[in-house]
């Protein structure tokens, strides 16, 4: 694939951007984007899920001065889609992170950079137009998690998305099947010069437990992160209720419903089949978004009748950008947001507000 080729311009859909990687894609960048943890269970959950979900429409409703504007964290969100943290963007396109983040600006929509962007955090925030959040991944050195909070800070970065559900890689076989590596002149930048994780003792027993989770985060992470920091920290990869309460006690601003994309644990439930269990439990003191499976705009209006305040769009970025570069991240983006405003339209909401559980159908509601 070449960095100027064309939109195809029989692509029309999400779905139409990630055909046309998979025919082009060299197949190990393929089976990496791909990504599924073990069987794919889960990853093939998040989308069966939707799919399961019925809309219930409400006819010929004043739809004038319609919006799908909202606000996060103080900030106005012209669309409740947000880029999920996704890394290494220059396997895809030699801008990388660069191209995804002009792209997002002319969307108007929000990016999340990742830990392991292959563009430094301080040249992307150059670029960008709309707010950035920053993911973040806790290093084995406190100090140089709370280097890359500075940096963060000082390159405008509205939030950070603290990620809780990898404190080990996922098995996906996929990627080992197709000996994924990093090519020459692809790395994760912003972790120069910092200390990588320390190697599992060659020893009999476990690798994971005797030395792979030596640096997990644990609650009191999250409470140290949270009291360290100025912006609001967000937990991404909360699927259990149960998680909730302690989320908020040790300071989190907003919880990410995620199950990775299906690239850790197999056999997750798929995110928006949780999510009205998340948000029944955080009852609208923090708020709560879904990451997962988004295809659609109607994937979004059904995420948010079901409890939240955004979504996160993650793999479709990486299938547009190595398809179309920059034009083709914003016109990805672009059909998802008039692709929701149609959704908005055809249920006859007239705002976000408007959406609630009763768009979605259910038999037994009569």
């Amino acid at each position: 694939m070449t960095p100027t080729m064309a939109v195809p311009p029989d692509t029309v859909s999400l779905s139409d951007y990630e055909r046309h990687f998979a025919e082009r894609a060299d197949p190990a960048v393929r089976a990496y984007v791909a990504g599924a943890g073990a069987d794919g269970i889960t990853q093939r959950a998040n989308r069966e899920a939707f799919d399961r979900l019925r809309l219930m429409p409400r006819a010929l409703r004043d739809l004038s001065g319609a919006t799908s504007r909202s606000e996060l964290f103080g900030e106005a969100l012209d669309y409740p889609i947000i880029l999920a943290p996704t890394a290494y963007h220059k396997l895809l396109h030699p801008e990388g992170e660069l191209a995804t983040a002009t792209a997002a600006s002319l969307t108007r929509t929000w990016m999340t950079v990742s830990t392991q962007a292959s563009v430094r955090l301080e040249e992307i925030a150059q670029r960008a137009q709309s707010p950035l959040w920053f993911q973040l991944y806790l290093q084995p050195r406190p100090e140089d998690t709370l280097s890359l909070v500075r940096r963060a800070e000082a390159a405008g970065c509205k939030a950070l998305v603290l990620t809780v559900d990898a404190p080990v890689n996922g098995v996906r076989n996929i990627e080992q099947r197709a000996g994924f590596r990093l090519p020459p002149g692809v790395e994760a930048v912003n972790l120069a010069g910092m200390a990588p994780p320390a190697a599992a003792p060659a020893r009999p027993g476990s690798p994971v437990f005797q030395g792979m989770l030596r640096n997990a985060p644990t609650w009191d992470s999250v409470r140290w992160l949270c009291s360290g920091t100025r912006l609001p920290v967000l937990l991404k990869g909360i699927l259990n209720p149960g998680d909730v309460a302690p989320a908020i006690e040790a300071g989190a601003q907003g919880i990410i419903v995620s199950n990775h994309g299906g690239r850790t644990l197999d056999t997750l439930p798929a995110t928006i089949d949780v999510l009205p269990l998340v948000a029944r439990a955080a009852a609208g003191q923090i708020p709560v978004l879904l990451d997962g499976g988004v295809r659609r705009g109607t994937d979004i209006l059904k995420a948010i009748a079901l409890g939240a305040s955004a979504v996160l769009v993650g793999q479709p970025v990486l299938h547009a950008l190595a398809v179309g570069g920059l034009a083709g991240v914003a016109h990805m983006l672009t059909i998802l947001q008039t692709e929701l405003e149609v959704a908005m339209a055809l249920t006859g909401r007239a705002s976000l507000a408007e959406i609630d559980p009763s768009v979605i159908f259910s038999p037994a509601s009569g």
